[in-house]
This record gives structure tokens, sequence and C-alpha cells, in this order.
């Protein structure tokens, strides 16, 4: 039995948590991965895993094995990359995750051009509409807005990017210009649905103050795309990416309001395992991104 494909399995195991997940990384099925499984178990003379019906989880001695053999996978991916590393082209599978808006206009247009460079590479880009979890869900890489909020993922820097309060003039003109955040509670403001507890909220600060004002308004939607295309046509004051509004705003059809005070961050990042940080298709995949990012934009931005 070959110890080191043993672990390479284990390790999938643990990471998804279920047999099904694991087996369709390793193109096997269930069964198996099951079978492997056992057969491991009964070399070693320990148990590794609880099963249950729905889910696995590792016991004290699978903790250790993993713990242990997570070194030993990521030590031989090292190795590789110094022996490999005269290699000029990167090559290999990455799978990413990203929004639906942002993925469609940015990063698919972006993963495109890279294959094209890098033909010995392989990209699956999985767009969601909430970001998913890298270790639970097997990503190697996610597009992120805002602050990274685990500390136990890399994080680099895409794109710097800030939101915009924003209205048209033909709104303005009807319902007159908004002076300071708390004005906004007689306004018409549209808002976007990306989950129930900030709902109908916005967050502002100027220097140490900081205000939470609730708002409403006849329109609200969980797509962008929705909520932008309303500000355009007039029904209302709208909080969106830098990056959407960019042109919109340039040639007037938005005006920017309340330009005085910042709304919570929203650069763009990229976020990986930590154990995937020298790896060189990951390495220049991200550099390819940011280079990418940082030129003129391909198509409009929906977050």
């Amino acid at each position: 039995m070959n110890g080191f494909s043993d672990l390479v399995v284990f390790a999938l195991v643990a990471r998804h948590g279920n047999l099904a997940a694991a087996a369709r990384e390793l193109g096997v099925t269930p069964p198996a991965v099951s079978k492997r499984l056992a057969q491991l178990e009964r070399r070693l003379g320990v148990r590794l895993v609880n099963r249950t019906t729905r889910r696995l989880s590792l016991t004290p001695e699978g903790e250790l094995y993993l713990s242990h053999g997570t070194r030993i996978l990521d030590d031989l991916v090292d190795l590789e990359q110094r022996v490999a590393r005269s290699r000029a082209e990167p090559a290999g599978l990455l799978r990413v995750n990203a929004s639906f808006g942002f993925g469609r206009a940015r990063i698919a247009p972006a993963v495109s051009e890279f294959i094209a460079r890098y033909p010995a590479m392989k990209i699956q880009l999985h767009l969601t509409e909430r970001p998913l979890s890298l270790q639970e869900e097997g990503f190697d890489i996610g597009i992120r807005f805002g602050t990274v909020p685990d500390a136990r993922i890399n994080a680099r820097l895409l794109l710097k990017n800030r939101r915009v309060v924003c209205a048209s003039p033909t709104y303005l003109r009807r319902a007159g210009t908004p002076r300071t955040p708390h004005d906004l509670s007689k306004h018409a403001c549209i808002v976007l649905r990306e989950n129930q507890a900030a709902y109908g909220t916005w967050h502002f600060t100027h220097g140490k103050r900081a205000e939470a004002i609730k708002v409403d308004g006849p329109l609200s939607s969980n797509d962008g795309s929705a909520v932008l295309q309303w500000a355009l046509e007039g029904r209302g004051i709208v909080i969106r990416s830098q990056w959407e509004t960019t042109a919109y705003l340039a040639d007037g059809r938005l005006v920017p309001l309340l330009e005085e005070w910042a709304l919570p961050d929203a650069d763009i990042h990229a976020i990986y395992l930590e154990r995937h940080q020298l790896s060189t298709k990951l390495r220049t995949f991200v550099d390819f991104l940011a280079t990418y990012l940082s030129g003129p934009a391909s198509g409009e931005v929906r977050r």
C-alpha cells in the first residue's frame, strides 16, 4: 500500500468532511474512497475518523495523522517546486471562487487571457452569490471585497476600491440633495439585499464620528446590476462600487454624494490558504490578476 497516496486521500477526506466531495476531487466513487480509508485504518491499527450518515469527524489519532501528514505534503510540494523552479511556465489546476457580478465582469475575462498565456494551466471558475469556504469547498483562491475576516488565510490586495453614495441628476432635481447621512432617511434609497443582518442600514464614518443610518425606499434587490440600473433611471440613491460607477460619474449620469463621509472598506483581495503560499501556479495567477485588474476595465463591475 502506498503510504503517501493514502495520506493524500485522507487529507482530502478531512478537508471536505465527507466522502462524496473527496471522491469528486479525486475522480473516483465514494465507495472507493471509503474502502481506501478503511484499508488505511486497518494498516495503522487505529480509527482515524468517526462516521455518521451526514458527516465525518476526526478522532484524536486522525487529528495527529492529519497534522503531521499535512506538513509532509507541504514539504513535498515545496521540494517539487524547488526542483522545477527552472520551468518558465506554470502548470496544473486552480479552483477559483468569486461573486457573480465581479466574476463575470472582470475575473472571467482575466481567466481567459491567463489561459491564453499559460496553456498548461487549467482554471475552474465557480461564481456564487456569497463567498464559499476555501477549505470546506476545496478552492485554491477566492476573490473577496472588503476586509479579510479570517486570520488563518493569506490575502493579497488586488485592487484599491471604495464604495460611493450616488444618484442621478434627475432624482436630485426632483428630491433634493442630501447634505448629511441623516438626510438619507428622507430620501428614496435603493437597497442591496446582501444579508439580512445589515439590510437597510448604511454605515458612515467621518474621522472619529460614526453614523449608522436606517434607509428605506420602494426598491430593493439582491442583484447589484438591478440596483445600479434603477439609480441610473432616477429611482433613488444607491451605494455602489467605485469601479462600477466610475464611467457614470465621469459622464454625469450619476452624481457623488456625501463625499466627506467614508463607507466600509471595499478593497478587492485574493485570499488563499497558508499552505498554498509557495505554489508557483497560484503565485503566477495572483500576480497576473493584480496586473490585469489594475489596467483598463474590460467590463462594468457588478458586485
